[in-house]
């Protein structure tokens, strides 16, 4: 079956490349989200009212009942206790729940979750800043509604045009920094995870005091502040994490069994868990294990990767105790490994990823999120998917799965340090790509299916079996996973301006790029172009002396020799029924 594949329709057997159109994809709300937003709604609506009966209450009838009556001389005593410095300490916190400053930091901590992490996360990106949005919602709500004037006393601040109860400052510091605070308690691992939730969860408190202490707000105001900012994270809190009910909607496609009525796949065997524990937690492996057993896999074996076998062992076990699926979560490296393990096996591989690129399973539409992309396997379909077939001196042959390639990629792989990745996730790349600009060109022969061999220079030389990277950039415009072919790059800008330039013929993608030769048009060097694409079934790179290289994002030995070939339908993948 043909693979979709991004930019590029699945193309019907026997139309050629200029047949084919563009196959509109309708967009989809994910599944429950109507519901969670309801009752999202349903609850915000009645914290407003709880809020603004409290504040009409301490107005009203509680108006002179203690503590209210104690209020002023708490006013006039935080007057009292001024002096430079504990001003200065105060201005810093009052502003720490300005409206500007929660915005921009709940904004840049929202693109945060969503780039940074290795698997973007978008669930908890979603929590702040609703908790955040509806906390303003409230309090604009409890304001046009209660009046109460603002304490007796001489305040270091302008005074809004809002009513001094709930305290805005406070309320938004408590959305934002104590939601920061969940986050951090629950997603941080080591040392310093308590340590920085406690002083997140502490910056509301020092917010409401700087607000007392200015003069701002009476006691029971902050107090509000504080609740109505709390309540808005228990309503969402609860809502995405607690009962959580939205999840991606499984498409559906006519003519094909519905993935969202349970359709299970047909598997022959027991089922082989093969998992990076660098990248794949007990946590996350124990909600894996919830995903097989509601699919009705009660007793598959879950099988952890070492430094010493990355996975080739645990498949070739898997495969000869007669298993029916192999699922394997890790990054590229740890995929690449067991598909060159299951190549050939007729075993079909289910695809978990769990690293830093995740460039096969980007390519193929796979859910990125461990869970949704188990499912999505456990409900889809067997496809063929080509491989490659790599060797070179130095290093035996392989099979990958995504890319190879020798120069400027080489050498930021080489420089991007695991912990970078970790931390940072694919933008690592990025900041090692900078520093690797000034990698030296190279000289190579190129020669492709037994052609007239090329003589080129090179910054960058890059195979493929698929075309986009991290980011959305599409690298190699006409790569698919399924044609039997694969793709070759040649890159050499000169200069800051032919950089400029080759990045910009890159950026545009499909668009931008010439049409690949299929062989190469004559023999002999071709100078002056930035870009160059060919297909081939077969490539044998030579150059002129020893060159950093790598394959699936892993360094290998820098070498003079890299011949690549398409193992066409190598591999079988278990893809979502609307991406078969």
């Amino acid at each position: 079956m043909p693979i979709a594949v991004p930019g590029r329709p699945a193309e019907l057997p026997g139309a050629g490349v200029s047949g084919t159109s563009r196959e509109s994809r309708a967009f989809t709300l994910p599944r429950g989200l109507r519901g969670t937003a309801g009752r999202i709604a349903a609850f915000t609506v009645g914290q407003a009212a709880l809020m603004v009966g409290a504040g009409l209450l301490i107005t009203g009838p509680a108006a002179h009942v203690w503590p209210m009556t104690a209020e002023d001389r708490v006013d006039e005593g935080f007057e009292h206790l001024r002096t430079g410095a504990l001003t200065t300490v105060s201005f810093v916190f009052s502003e720490a729940g300005n409206t500007l400053t929660v915005i921009t930091i709940a904004l840049l901590a929202c693109l945060g979750l969503v780039l940074i992490p290795r698997l973007p996360m978008w669930r908890q990106a979603a929590f702040l800043a609703v908790s955040v949005s509806l906390q303003a919602l409230v309090f604009l709500v409890i304001t046009l509604s209660v009046d109460r004037q603002r304490p007796d006393v001489h305040r270091l601040d302008a005074s809004p045009p809002t009513s001094s109860y709930t305290s805005g400052h406070t309320g938004a510091a408590t959305a934002l920094y104590a939601g920061l605070a969940y986050l951090a308690l629950s997603r941080m691992r080591g040392p310093w995870r308590r340590i920085t939730g406690a002083l997140l969860l502490l910056l509301p408190l020092l917010v409401a005091l700087a607000r007392l202490y200015r003069g701002m707000h009476h006691p029971t105001d902050v107090l509000g502040g504080l609740v109505n900012g709390s309540l808005s994270l228990v309503i969402v809190g609860c809502a995405l994490f607690v009962r959580p009910e939205v999840v991606a909607a499984p498409a559906e496609r006519p003519g094909r069994a519905a993935t969202a009525g349970g359709h299970t796949a047909d598997v022959p065997g027991p089922v082989t868990v093969i998992v990076n524990p660098t990248v794949t937690g007990p946590r996350e492996q124990q909600a894996l294990r919830a995903v097989l057993e509601r699919h009705g896999h009660h007793e598959a074996e879950f099988v952890e990767t070492t430094a010493d076998d990355p996975g080739t062992g645990q498949s070739a076990r898997a495969i000869a105790g007669g298993a029916g699926l192999i699922v394997v979560c890790g990054g590229d490296g740890t995929v690449r490994t067991v598909a060159d393990a299951v190549a050939g096996s007729g075993v079909p591989l289910a695809i978990v990823p769990s690293g830093t690129g995740n460039l096969l399973a980007r390519n193929l539409r796979l859910p990125l999120t461990s869970t949704e992309a188990l499912d999505a396997a456990l409900r889809g379909v067997p496809c063929p998917v080509d491989l490659a077939r790599i060797e070179g001196d130095d290093f035996p042959a392989t099979h990958f799965t995504a890319m190879a390639g020798a120069g400027l990629d080489a050498a930021i792989m080489e420089k991007t340090a695991e912990r970078a990745k970790s931390v940072l996730g694919w933008p690592a790349y990025a900041l090692a790509g900078v520093s690797s600009l000034t990698t030296p060109p190279m000289r190579l022969t190129v020669r492709l299916d037994g052609a007239p061999a090329l003589r080129r220079t090179a910054r960058m030389v890059l195979v493929g079996n698929i075309g986009t990277v991290q980011g959305g950039v599409t690298l190699l415009p006409s790569a698919r996973p399924d044609d039997g072919l694969l793709d070759l790059m040649i890159l050499d800008p000169h200069g800051p301006s032919g950089w400029l330039r080759a990045l910009a013929k890159v950026l545009r993608g499909r668009e931008g790029a010439p049409r690949p030769t299929r062989l190469p048009a004559s023999e002999g060097e071709a100078g002056g172009l930035l870009v160059e694409y060919f297909t081939f079934r077969r490539a044998e790179l030579r150059f002129e002396a020893p060159h950093p290289r790598e394959m699936d994002g892993d360094p290998v030995a820098p070498g003079s020799r890299l011949t690549v070939t398409v193992a066409p339908g190598a591999l079988s993948v278990m893809l979502p029924r609307d991406e078969a």
